[in-house]
């Protein structure tokens, strides 16, 4: 028999269960946000990044707790582990599944926005970073203090810290320097019984876990990062070709190219479809969108020994600093102010019903095999696929180093994107459909036994976590998929740390007994 939900009277009691622990000097009446106030859909909505999970028939919380102390968060977890309500935990809402502020039974918000300062030590190498910061922040603080030094973490300065890092995180940097969770040396977390450990009193498995194990242990306050070193001025390109233009062969060499060149050069790869000139007529276009650690100048003699077939020129290349590089792959136009890292709100074009999807390359594909996906993404036409490379750093740190496995073995990482405007159940199921008819007919190309995911590219349809277990698709949950090898000790750890499940959602790790591939 499940638990029974909460009654409107228990929402109440744990209103007031949140108002009794509330310290005198940081009082959290000012941080709670119910349904009768009238700031609550604005709070709501503000971190909202998937308009799939923005309708009037969208489940919503019974309050929202903008934590504004360290003590409010201790309080949503003991309040919440007493009056049984699921809470989620939301830094910049770019979940793309929403299961950071949607759940359909009775939860809160735990919403960590306000807890987001960056301390940066340049003397020192490190800087600390508060989860509900945005990763436009932490590299704007970094720029400010230093022009050669920067984060390898994602390029949308939207981004939540706390979502990023819990989840992998990775950037335009992988090559050179990794993951983000391979540059986290210390944490601040408030565990299940409501105290605040730090790496040392958690445990090392603790902190192994939360390096990329998902939100599942614990509410993570903030995080203590080394930084890396950038040259003064990088380069970036974005160089398209369509099928006309010889796109096949180019796409082909790439698959060779990026997992092996220098690794100072990043290399993603888009390809989408477009109508050819002013006809109806359909075509593939690849772009290449890269970063170079490094000047023009050396780029383009890399590019000419490794990868003559993208004809890269000089007019393709800019060179800016690390920090105007990131609003470049965020697509703001040449010469925005860099004060544009700080901005919480996506750019208006990012604001869509989307959905997304994750598959791991481990052979390179035919030309024959190119030209049928490309024939299938005309017929679908709205499908995105995204490739970005591994080799480099990546194949270097060992697949247990942290829970994120995906490392030496793959050659790229592929998202699937899907992107609609319109409202409404029908064009939802539409348009996911096409995303999963291509996900489908790209099975013979990927990773098997198991067919591996991201797990920050969150994907319920790979499963769900019901009543603290996994359900399994094709013999395969979703946690085996996210973790591989690393998930039975991600289990385990869960059971030690959480053995009542307080931290769950759709996709949590589960609690033993579990069924143990």
């Amino acid at each position: 028999m499940g638990a029974v939900p909460p009654s409107a009277t228990d929402h109440e009691l744990f209103y007031q269960s949140l108002l009794r622990y509330s310290h005198p000097s940081h009082p959290i009446s000012k941080a709670i946000y119910t349904p009768h106030d009238h700031e609550f859909p604005s709070v709501l909505q503000a971190y909202i990044r998937n308009l799939r999970f923005n309708t009037p028939i969208t489940p919503k919380p019974v309050l929202i707790l903008t934590a504004l102390h360290e003590s409010h968060v201790q309080a949503a977890v003991k309040c919440g582990r007493k009056h049984g309500l699921q809470m989620k935990i939301r830094s910049g809402g770019h979940d793309y599944e929403g299961t950071s502020y949607v759940s359909e039974v009775p939860f809160f918000i735990l919403d960590m926005c306000n807890l987001r300062s960056v301390e940066v030590d340049i003397d020192d190498g490190t800087a600390w970073v508060q989860a509900g910061a945005t990763l436009g922040e932490v590299f704007y603080r970094i720029a400010e203090k230093s022009k050669t030094h920067g984060f390898p973490a994602g390029v949308c300065p939207t981004v939540g810290v706390g979502g990023h890092f819990v989840g992998g995180g990775y950037g335009s940097m992988m090559r050179k320097y990794g993951l983000t969770v391979d540059h986290i040396i210390d944490a601040k977390l408030v565990n299940a019984d409501g105290k605040i450990l730090d790496r040392d009193t958690m445990g090392e498995d603790m902190f192994w876990a939360i390096r990329g194990g998902g939100g599942s242990f614990g509410v993570v306050l903030a995080f203590k990062i080394n930084i890396v070193r950038v040259p003064e001025k990088v380069t970036v390109f974005k160089v398209q070709r369509t099928l006309e233009e010889n796109a096949t062969d180019i796409v082909y060499q790439w698959q060779h190219a990026a997992p092996k060149i220098d690794e100072d050069l990043f290399i993603r790869l888009v390809l989408d479809v477009v109508r050819r000139g002013e006809g109806s007529e359909k075509t593939v276009r690849a772009s290449f969108v890269a970063l170079f650690l490094g000047d023009a100048k050396r780029l383009l003699s890399i590019t000419e020994g490794s990868f003559p077939e993208l004809g890269l020129v000089e007019a393709d290349c800019l060179e800016m600093s690390w920090l105007e590089s990131i609003l470049f792959w965020d697509d703001f136009p040449a010469g925005t102010p860099k004060e544009a890292a700080l901005c919480r709100k996506p750019q208006t074009h990012r604001q869509v019903y989307l959905k997304r999807k994750s598959d791991y390359v481990q052979e390179p594909i035919s030309k024959q095999g190119l030209e049928g996906i490309w024939k299938k993404m005309i017929q679908l036409e709205r499908p995105i696929l995204a490739f970005n490379p591994y080799g480099g750093k990546m194949s270097e740190i060992s697949p247990t180093s942290t829970p994120f496995p995906h490392r030496a073995g793959n050659l790229w990482k592929i998202q699937y994107q899907i992107n609609w405007t319109e409202k409404g159940t029908e064009a939802a199921d539409y348009y996911i459909d096409l995303g999963r008819q291509l996900y489908n007919y790209m099975t013979p190309f990927v990773s098997k036994n198991p067919r591996a995911a991201f797990v920050n590219y969150k994907d319920l349809d790979l499963g769900t976590n019901k009543h603290g277990t996994q359900s399994f698709v094709e013999g395969y949950g979703y946690g085996v998929r996210y973790f591989k090898q690393n998930f039975n000790r991600l289990v385990q750890i869960k059971t030690k740390v959480d053995p009542h499940n307080f931290f769950r959602h759709e996709q949590s790790i589960p609690t033993l007994p579990y069924q143990k591939l």
